[in-house]
């Protein structure tokens, strides 16, 4: 399996959250006089980006929460990898001996006599 696809699928559920929470959700004057700043209209402004702020603080604390799991179970992927390559490590080393101890048998055999 491409790598690539193994991305997109665990990026592609959550692409709709992040194109929401990416789209412009604070409130805008409905005129384009700067002059005309109602100081209701910068409250109320300030209270969405203190709202942002804190939202965007819990969706880090969770991303991180997510990070944390996925970089565990990487660990456990590769102590499990490292375990394996031991493994085929040592039976390379014990095929090697008893390719060995075979030739010097057949050597042996054929030039012994």
């Amino acid at each position: 399996m491409n790598p690539w696809l193994i991305v997109a699928k665990a990026v592609l559920p959550h692409v709709a959250d992040i194109v929401s929470a990416a789209g412009p959700v604070f409130t805008k004057r409905k005129n384009g006089d700067p002059a005309a700043v109602q100081p209701t209209l910068l409250q109320e402004q300030i209270n969405e980006l203190q709202a942002a702020a804190a939202q965007n603080t819990e969706y880090i604390k969770e991303l991180a929460a997510q990070l944390q799991t996925t970089i565990s179970a990487l660990e456990q992927g590769a102590l499990a990898a490292d375990i394996r390559v031991k493994r085929a490590y040592s039976l390379c080393i014990v095929a090697s001996v008893i390719a060995a101890a075979s030739l010097g048998v057949s050597l042996f055999a054929l030039f012994g006599r």
